[in-house]
């Protein structure tokens, strides 16, 4: 196994001490590049420490790209994805699996613009409905992925960051058009689980549906989390 120090470093996209993405991950750093030999092949690999969660990962450089590491943006794309925060948007569709799954895409491709838009998406949804356990996962994911890159770009402190991302997300004037969009998408939502008749038995029939339909999307909502552990 042949490693590389800083002055040595081969002709590579990423440089040792270099700050990069790891879509998915979080933002790490390039410590080491070096040579390894597996079945009389000689690959490049790049060792990237991951501060957020504390682990070591070893990336083929010949697959980084692939995978979508990348370099942490500029000081004006991180601007950038701070304003993208507070512009109006279409909100998706009210159906959180589809919704999740949407998101999930996003995350995977990594990047900065792709991150906000899943930050803004489900923190307007969360002001009007509470987000399932999987949403709530990915919310907080997305949102300290964003929080990280932004404060390595611009060189400011993960407070300042979020100082300037809640100012973002939560202006004085909230539209009302997309808060009103938001609500009738919510009553879509209910609508299923409202029932005009009030006697005994079917309440006790309305509380057994609820209790099928609960069970049936606690199983939905564990297989979805399996897809996102993979």
């Amino acid at each position: 196994m042949v490693y590389y120090s800083t002055m040595n470093s081969p002709d590579t996209k990423f440089q040792i001490d270099q700050k990069v993405v790891y879509p998915s991950q979080g933002v790490g750093k390039v410590t080491e590049i070096f040579e390894k030999t597996f079945n009389n092949q000689t690959l490049l690999y790049y060792k990237i420490y991951l501060d957020v969660s504390d682990m070591i990962v070893m990336v083929p450089v010949a697959k980084a790209e692939e995978l979508g590491i990348r370099p942490i943006v500029s000081s004006e794309e991180a601007q950038k994805a701070i304003d993208l925060l507070g512009e109006d948007f279409e909100p998706v569709t009210s159906d959180w699996k589809l919704r999740y799954q949407m998101n999930l895409e996003l995350l995977k491709k990594g990047s900065i613009s792709d991150i906000a838009k899943i930050v803004r998406c489900l923190y307007h949804r969360s002001k009007v409905k509470e987000l399932p356990i999987l949403e709530r996962k990915l919310y907080d994911s997305a949102k300290k992925l964003l929080e990280d890159e932004i404060s390595f770009a611009m060189d400011i402190s993960l407070k300042e960051v979020e100082d300037l991302l809640h100012k973002k997300l939560e202006p004085l004037g909230i539209s009302k058009e997309v808060k009103r969009i938001l609500d009738d998408d919510e009553d879509e939502d209910d609508e299923e689980f409202e029932d005009e008749d009030t006697g005994d038995d079917d309440e006790k029939d309305d509380r057994d549906d609820s209790d099928d339909s609960d069970d049936s999307d606690d199983t939905d909502e564990d297989n979805a989390d399996d897809d996102f552990d993979e």
